[in-house]
């Protein structure tokens, strides 16, 4: 028998190496496919270049590192943010303090939708 964690919506007759099991997703949570895409979305956009966005993630990722921020997933998720953010800032008319207001209004409209309802700005 094959020991299993979580299950909850994914396949359980097939051991993890088995050639015929199905796929499984490429990213833990649908948000790391979307800070990517957003960055690839700039990068083919001409917001700014790969290198402008290769130096940006790496300087991130050197800062979680430096503040002894865990080598998880999110981590690096969240560095990828904060990239897209930094050059986001530095190359185009979005002001920073944009970018805050408009943080600020998804956190509170966040925080103040219903369980289960659709968070409206």
């Amino acid at each position: 028998m094959t020991q299993s964690g979580l299950i909850y919506g994914k396949a359980t007759l097939f051991k993890p190496e088995d050639p015929l099991s199905p796929p499984q997703p490429h990213f833990s949570e649908g948000w790391h496919a979307q800070a990517l895409a957003l960055a690839d979305t700039m990068v083919r956009g001409g917001h700014f270049t790969a290198t402008d966005w290769a130096t940006a993630l790496g300087a991130m990722l050197t800062s979680a590192d430096a503040s002894g921020a865990p080598d998880t997933e999110d981590t690096y998720y969240l560095a990828v943010l904060n990239a897209v953010e930094a050059l986001t800032v530095r190359h185009t008319p979005i002001a920073e303090t944009d970018l805050t207001v408009r943080k600020d209004a998804w956190a509170k409209a966040y925080h103040d939708t219903p369980h289960g309802k659709p968070v409206v700005l």
